[in-house]
């Protein structure tokens, strides 16, 4: 089988890759001009180079293919640069339907997000209305709404990486956010979710039909709060750490002031995402992979030390 990718280089995308070849399928991918580079077993995909601004380009990299997965997204805006959450989690999952009937292609897999929602923050509103565009596309379509996701980020960033970068290796106290107002109430929860688990569910849609029409939420198989994260990654890492707890109305108000800043570690956006939680019931991904999903656990943690 043939699978294009948009989205294909970055952190979710290897993994993607590794997954279809170790099955015997053909990634296409559409890579940014001179990004070929970062293309992960090159010699066993199909590169287009192109713009996911040009419907036109993205059918370059969807002709011939069985399926199409999108796989953008941004945490954070850059919007001088032009990259915003509309134009590349909202217009482009647009364009690339466009060029997805285009081609003749009918299957169709969107990575979304656990916790999307309208009216809701800029990301969670774009992703919701790229679901919604997806659903009445008259394509076989699969969606995931993943958790936050861990794993080898391979020279990119992910969600352990930042936190070790941003909270553990620094010499200050690590932050532990809650709701409430006093410590400990309101504890910030979530399922992290094993980048190569993501992977390999949406394998098992492209290979299964049942998968279609449906939306899928992908949670591991522990619901951790904040602070018990920062204690693993931390452990993980060899450090001693001591965590602070902090309301997330405080880190709100900074975030008010200071959000604009590229080195300011959070949004607001971000920060409300935080205050909603975000887990899921690890029966559904267990379910699409026919195996226990990896734990966030010190072994599983073991790139974090090799980063240091």
């Amino acid at each position: 089988m043939r699978v294009a990718i948009i989205g294909g280089t970055g952190f979710v995308g290897s993994y993607l890759v590794d997954a279809l070849t170790e099955r015997g399928h053909e990634p296409s991918l559409l890579v940014r001009p001179g990004s070929a580079d970062k293309v992960k077993q090159a010699a066993r995909c199909r590169v287009t180079e192109g713009d996911l601004a040009s419907a036109e380009q993205i059918a370059s990299a969807l002709d011939g293919c069985d399926a199409v997965i999108y796989n953008v997204g941004i945490l954070r805006e850059q919007r001088a640069a032009g990259v915003t959450f509309e134009n590349t989690q909202y217009e482009g999952v647009v364009r690339t339907l466009k060029a997805t009937k285009s081609v003749h292609v009918r299957r169709f897999l969107l990575m979304s997000a656990n916790g999307v929602r309208r009216p809701g923050t800029r990301y969670q509103e774009t992703k919701f209305r790229a679901e919604e565009a997806v659903r009445g596309s008259g394509l076989d379509y699969t969606i995931f709404r993943p958790s936050v996701i861990f794993g080898d980020p391979r020279g990119t960033m992910e969600f352990a990486t930042q936190l070790y970068r941003d909270m553990v290796r620094p010499p200050l106290p690590a932050v532990s956010f809650y709701t409430g107002w006093r410590p400990g109430t309101g504890q910030v929860l979530m399922s992290p979710v094993h980048v190569a688990d993501v992977a390999d569910a949406f394998l098992f849609a492209l290979e299964h039909e049942s998968t279609a029409g449906m939306t899928y939420r992908l949670g591991g198989p522990e619901v951790l709060s904040w602070t018990e994260m920062i204690k693993r990654i931390a452990f993980a890492t060899g450090k001693n750490k001591l965590i602070l707890p902090m309301p997330i109305a405080v880190m709100m108000f900074a975030a008010t002031l200071l959000d604009w800043l590229p080195l300011f570690p959070v949004t607001r956006d971000q920060l409300t995402m935080l205050a909603e939680g975000n887990t899921a019931d690890p029966a559904t991904l267990q379910s699409l992979i026919d195996r226990a999903p990896r734990m966030f656990s010190v072994e599983n943690l073991g790139y974090l030390r090799a980063g240091r």
